[in-house]
């Protein structure tokens, strides 16, 4: 029996299309491979339409939700050069790695044409994303300032 709990409405790839997606990979030396649609994606920690990782290379569908690419992309961008080539499904045990993700993936959501950060807490709230303030917004704004700290010192944000 299927069940009948619809999936969370978020935005996909085929929504915004690869092109920027793409690009804003390719300025942290990162690809990203288009997976066909009946095909499984290679390096999907969850399985299922979620992203993919391994080494450089970020594996979506079209029906990849794009919080999903973002968030696998940021876990590789996190990481030093050196570690990433190590990287297949798994990016990290790291606590402070998976809140740098999260909190990267909020602000890499702005370099996307129709995304924004708005749109992309929205759908991480939607898909079930856990935050011990409730919500990704109270989270982000409230309670991510070590996350921002660790991006900060390691160059990947501005100051501030």
């Amino acid at each position: 029996m299927q069940d009948p709990t619809p999936a969370p409405s978020v935005l996909r790839l085929a929504d915004i299309g690869y092109d920027a997606p793409a690009a804003l990979l390719a300025r942290y030396g990162l690809q990203l491979h288009r997976v066909a649609g009946d095909e499984p994606i290679p390096g999907s920690f969850w399985g299922d339409e979620e992203a993919g990782i391994i080494g450089t290379a970020v594996y979506a569908r079209a029906d990849t939700p794009v919080h999903s690419l973002l968030h696998e992309a940021g876990h590789l961008i996190v990481l030093p050069p050196e570690r990433r080539l190590a990287v297949h499904t798994d990016a990290t045990d790291s606590i402070e790695e998976e809140d740098a993700t999260c909190y990267l993936q909020i602000v890499l959501a702005d370099a996307l044409p129709g995304v924004g950060r708005d749109r992309l807490m929205a759908d991480m709230d939607a898909w079930g994303y856990s935050f011990r303030l409730g919500s990704t917004r109270a989270w982000f704004e409230q309670d991510a300032g070590n996350a921002r700290q660790w991006l900060q010192e390691r160059g990947l944000l501005p100051p501030g």
